[in-house]
């Protein structure tokens, strides 16, 4: 038996329709935008949402003094093409690069992000 369908991310940030507009381009989704909430949806039916919170604080990644809580990985073709669309978006390229396979992201909001390849 199915109890729910449908599972969706939410992540908190300062200004929901900034974080829709920069993920809903980059991924190709449409949107549905409220005061406090903002949906973005694939034709296939995932959705990813965003929700505002007063005093939102910023996750600080990797120090853990403000984890993260969650993440995004993204899967891409090419990392640099990736990097490049992104960047004109809005996310800026975290200074801390663990990996070769990976690239971190910083979104608007500051929630870290990766794009990895597919």
């Amino acid at each position: 038996m199915t109890i729910a369908r449908f599972p969706t991310t939410v992540l908190d940030c300062p200004d929901p329709a900034v974080l829709a507009a920069f993920y809903g381009e980059m991924l190709g989704w449409t949107s549905d935008v409220e005061d406090d909430w903002a949906e973005i949806r694939a034709d296939n039916g995932q959705s990813l949402c965003f929700q505002k919170v007063e005093h939102y604080t910023a996750p600080e990644w990797p120090s853990g003094e403000r984890p993260q809580q969650a993440h995004l990985d993204l899967m891409v073709d090419d990392l640099d093409e990736a990097e490049a669309a992104v960047i004109a978006l809005g996310a800026v390229k975290h200074e801390y690069q663990p990996g070769t396979t990976f690239r971190v992201f910083l979104d608007p909001a500051r929630h870290p992000f990766c794009l990895c390849i597919s």
